[in-house]
């Protein structure tokens, strides 16, 4: 899948959907301080590994703001399937449904286990992340995934078993601290 960026601006974000910045001041340890915040959603994310083909099934998509900090990149990332909680449902709910979006296997959320959750961008946001793990086979798969329409532009990628040690210390590819911690788990736990 290509990601063809064209006429990329920024501007201040005034009222947005997903984050809010602000201000923020207070006083630690009787000195008084200042720090910018933004307010961001928690989030799911889903290490899958697909027991047929002995892989990471993982997603590219482009995002903007890795775009803006690093132009020498396309901007397009590696990561594990994820989504915000914006939903009234149950954390392996919301996970579940991010699977079959995203990825397009249906995979009940009585079959997902909690790995861990961990606190991410803690300079400026702090949103809390839920780690999961799904064991997938082919006759689950059912769609091509690539997310919603209109919102989200995700290609689908599968990562070789033996090939994510080497992906995990490739720095030509931009890809999320979650998905290191995911792969390392997984394989620390393979070698036990």
């Amino acid at each position: 899948m290509d990601f063809k960026v064209e006429d990329f601006k920024c501007r201040e974000l005034i009222d947005g959907r997903f984050v809010k910045p602000c201000f923020a001041t207070f006083k630690l340890n009787g000195e008084d301080r200042d720090w910018e915040i933004v307010k961001a959603s928690d989030s799911v994310a889903i290490l899958i590994y697909n027991q047929d083909s002995d892989s990471f099934v993982c997603v590219k998509q482009f995002r903007p703001a890795v775009y803006l900090q690093d132009k020498s990149t396309t901007g397009v990332t590696l990561e594990l399937c994820a989504g915000i909680l914006d939903k009234d449902l149950s954390l392996e709910e919301i996970a579940s449904e991010e699977i079959f979006e995203e990825c397009g296997f249906e995979v009940p959320a009585s079959q997902l286990t909690k790995i861990t959750s961990f606190y991410t961008s803690v300079g400026f946001a702090g949103s809390k992340q839920h780690l999961y793990f799904a064991e997938v086979s082919e006759n689950m798969r059912v769609n091509a995934g690539g997310g919603v329409a209109g919102e989200e532009t995700i290609e689908v990628v599968e990562i070789p078993l033996d090939n994510a040690n080497e992906i995990m210390y490739d720095e030509s590819i931009p890809k999320t601290p979650g998905l290191l911690y995911a792969f390392n788990w997984f394989i620390a736990k393979r070698l036990k």
